[in-house]
């Protein structure tokens, strides 16, 4: 038993803790920052004010993770972010493909608690900090609501991932708040007055049919007139969590400090729209339905900007602007809100998109004043209309990707973030941060510490697109459809198609390409066909478009809608090889510094299928060359070794003169980097990416067997030898066909002891 006698005050219990980085916030950002930081060695401690990790796409919010490849309604092909987020982000296909945010939560706590070198400490607010010197953070002092403890954290290195850049403001940071004017950029979509300069944050709710009649009253709080709301005859009884994104409220207001009168009147608007759907008399679907959930934390949008040594703008996004330090990719777009948010007569979001990605630069995650503080989350450096972008969870995932490596090297040099810029220092952490999954545009992995690059390298037989064998379902050709297909630079091959003909017409085909070789947007028209078809069924039409390509590129093969034809398609899936069809085009105002171009994108499997086509001469490019030509996703090539059709046991071998001592060997598989990989709410169709090596075997020049796999689902897969090991040789057999696609790799990374 404790009894204490009264006392005038008592302190609370006080942990002292020391680390290498600090992070507060364990959002998306903050949650990949951590586990990043750890891999490298350092010790972390990664304090986060909420019971689970996540931010808005914790079950507390609800918020789907999503980034560059935007639902795949843009032309970002093959464009999901890489690295930690990538390997959360398949971990919780493979699980929880439903998307069960409670399922979410585990598969991120779990990544953060099986890292020895992090320490986490959950419902843990920071909320006061020490200085070593005006520009200097030492320590950090956070508060555990539910231990009553306090914890003093000290390190030589802190990064702010918490959002409102709680870190960032007490220690005297640089930051905006509000959108800029057209003068100071340059730039051409700020916003006017009429729509705002903040975004605001968003409550969702779910329901659920309980298979009898159920009554609701609404809470005296309820919002009591819907009409309120002008966009209320929109609300449905079908749609509910992300789907009404579009309840938004407080970008008038201080989104950081009326949070919670922000969160009222959202609980206000929530209560009152589900009154609306079940007491109208309107919606007689939703009488078996309940309000099952409506979330307590709403999910925030934006606050402050913090300003680092380079601010990106909108022209950074539009324009794809090349960085030398470019660390990190983004794609979303351009999406603004009005700042009256669900009470706004205006459209609820503008969304402009670039012709495909864009770079971050190293500069914009870290204050420009306080020289030890890192910038994660969406509170990077970055303009109102750039952030517009910017502020994604899938993008800014990948951002704190980097700053976290960026940390490892500062403490390995003891030196401060901006030191990093110095040209040899941003050399080597550029390649380490490529060696941990990252994708950089532009950017090519050739590391000179890679074996596999100094080994003989042979294979069972690689793909040569000869032909993409019928099978399909037919695709009437309602609207324009493409294939897309990587060329090398040389002859265009002549491409047969298998067509139905409804009745005589002329069906027109164009050789297309995008206006940068690595981009998916078709604006450059190298080629066209006119034929003339006569009706029948399954007849076999030859375009030969005698033309070169003048260096290597994806190209689009692209049928015009006529509704008089049908193209047949095909079950084959390849690496690399996407059909697409042509959607809405966008069609930018003069006067806002966007572009105008036509929006090509493919269908979610189990649709999606590509044409069935047959090439002469055949298309190579699919070798085992690329498994260490330094990229591992298609760009403007495939970039992948794609095994024979139907070979029974792929394999890869690299053999040397001598013997090498080796620790560790990476390899990329395909996890289909066009798929979005939503985290919660929406359904996948599948467990395990269809393009995903499933079992393999890395074998030694005695045959021995050193690793094997039978379910793997993941596509970077690390195998450490504890010891090393030595050989003359490392085989890699895929002794199975993969699904409806060739097994493939896209690089294989062996290092030394």
């Amino acid at each position: 038993m404790i009894k204490e006698p009264p006392s005038l005050s008592r302190c609370l219990k006080t942990v002292s803790l020391s680390a290498d980085l600090v992070i507060v916030g364990g959002g998306i950002a903050g949650t990949c920052a951590a586990i990043t930081a750890a891999r490298q060695g350092l010790k972390v401690v990664l304090a986060q004010d909420r019971p689970v990790l996540g931010g808005n796409a914790s079950s507390e919010v609800r918020l789907w993770v999503l980034g560059a490849t935007s639902h795949m309604y843009n032309n970002n092909r093959w464009a999901r972010e890489g690295g930690v987020l990538n390997e959360l982000l398949l971990e919780n296909f493979n699980r929880n493909p439903e998307g069960n945010a409670l399922l979410f939560d585990t598969v991120l706590l779990e990544a953060v608690r099986n890292e020895p070198n992090i320490t986490l400490l959950l419902n843990t607010a920071v909320f006061d900090i020490a200085k070593k010197d005006a520009d200097t953070i030492e320590s950090v002092r956070a508060f555990c609501s539910q231990n009553s403890t306090l914890y003093d954290i000290a390190a030589p290195l802190f990064c702010d991932a918490s959002g409102d850049g709680i870190l960032g403001f007490m220690a005297g940071a640089a930051f905006r708040m509000g959108a800029e004017n057209r003068e100071e950029f340059g730039e051409q979509f700020c916003p006017d007055a009429a729509f705002g300069e903040l975004l605001g944050h968003s409550i969702y709710f779910y329901t659920k049919d309980t298979g009898r009649p159920i009554r609701y009253v609404p809470p005296s709080f309820a919002l009591d007139d819907i009409t309120k709301i002008p966009r209320y005859k929109s609300f449905n009884a079908k749609e509910n969590g992300c789907n009404l994104w579009w309840i938004e409220y407080g970008g008038t207001l201080d989104t950081v400090h009326d949070t919670e009168e922000i969160k009222w009147e959202l609980w206000k608007v929530v209560y009152g729209v589900w009154n609306h759907i079940k007491n109208s008399g309107q919606f007689p679907e939703a009488e078996n339905l309940t309000l099952e959930w409506v979330g307590h934390v709403p999910g925030k949008r934006e606050s402050r900007r913090f300003e680092g040594d380079v601010m990106m703008t909108q022209q950074d996004v539009i324009e794809q602007r090349e960085h030398p330090d470019c660390v990190a990719h983004g794609g979303w777009a351009l999406d603004l809100h009005p700042s009256e948010g669900v009470y706004s007569p205006l459209a609820g979001c503008t969304h402009w998109q670039s012709r495909g990605l864009y770079g971050i630069p190293y500069r914009a995650l870290y204050s420009r004043n306080i020289t030890n503080l890192f910038l994660a989350g969406r509170i990077i450096s970055a303009s109102h209309v750039a952030f517009g972008s910017t502020r994604v969870m899938g993008t800014l995932g990948v951002a704190a990707q980097a700053v976290a490596v960026a940390a490892a090297h500062c403490r390995k040099a003891n030196c401060k973030p901006r030191d990093l810029n110095e040209p040899e220092r941003l050399r080597v952490f550029r390649r380490d941060l490529a060696r941990t999954g990252q994708y950089i545009p532009g950017y090519r992995l050739l590391d000179e510490e890679n074996l596999a690059r100094k080994a003989t390298l042979t294979s069972s037989g690689d793909f040569r697109l000869s032909a993409l064998p019928p099978g399909g379902p037919l695709l009437h050709l309602e609207h324009s459809w493409a294939q897309l297909l990587p060329l090398p630079a040389a002859r265009v091959p002549a491409i047969t198609c298998l067509l139905d003909v409804s009745e005589p017409t002329t069906l027109e085909v164009a050789l297309r390409t995008g206006h940068r070789p690595d981009n998916f947007t078709p604006e450059k028209t190298l080629a066209t066909r006119r034929i003339e078809l006569s009706s029948g069924l399954a007849q076999e039409v030859t375009i030969d478009f005698e033309t070169e390509v003048a260096q290597a590129t994806y190209a689009f093969v692209c049928f015009a809608a006529n509704p008089a034809v049908r193209i047949r398609t095909s079950e084959e899936r390849v690496t690399g090889l996407l059909a697409v069809r042509r959607k809405s085009d966008q069609k930018a105002p003069q006067g806002i510094g966007v572009d105008s171009f036509e929006q090509w994108s493919p269908l979610r499997r189990p649709a999606g299928q590509n044409l069935a086509l047959k090439f002469s001469p055949a298309l190579e490019g699919f070798g085992s060359e690329n498994v260490i030509n330094g990229i591992t996703r298609p760009t403007d090539a495939s970039n992948a070794w794609v095994a024979a059709p139907n070979d029974g046991n792929a394999w890869l071998e690299f053999k040397w003169p001598s013997p090498q001592k080796i620790s560790r060997v990476e390899i990329t598989f395909d996890a289909d980097w066009d798929h979005p990989l939503e985290s919660v709410f929406m359904d996948h169709p599948e467990r395990v990416m269809p393009f995903t090596v499933r079992e393999y075997r890395l074998l030694d020049g005695t045959g021995r067997v050193l690793h094997a796999a039978d379910k793997n689902h993941q596509a970077r897969n690390v195998i450490a030898f504890e010891g090393g090991i030595s050989t003359d040789c490392l085989r890699l057999e895929m002794p199975s066909r993969q699904s409806k696609a060739p097994a493939a790799v896209f690089e294989v990374r062996i290092t030394a002891s």
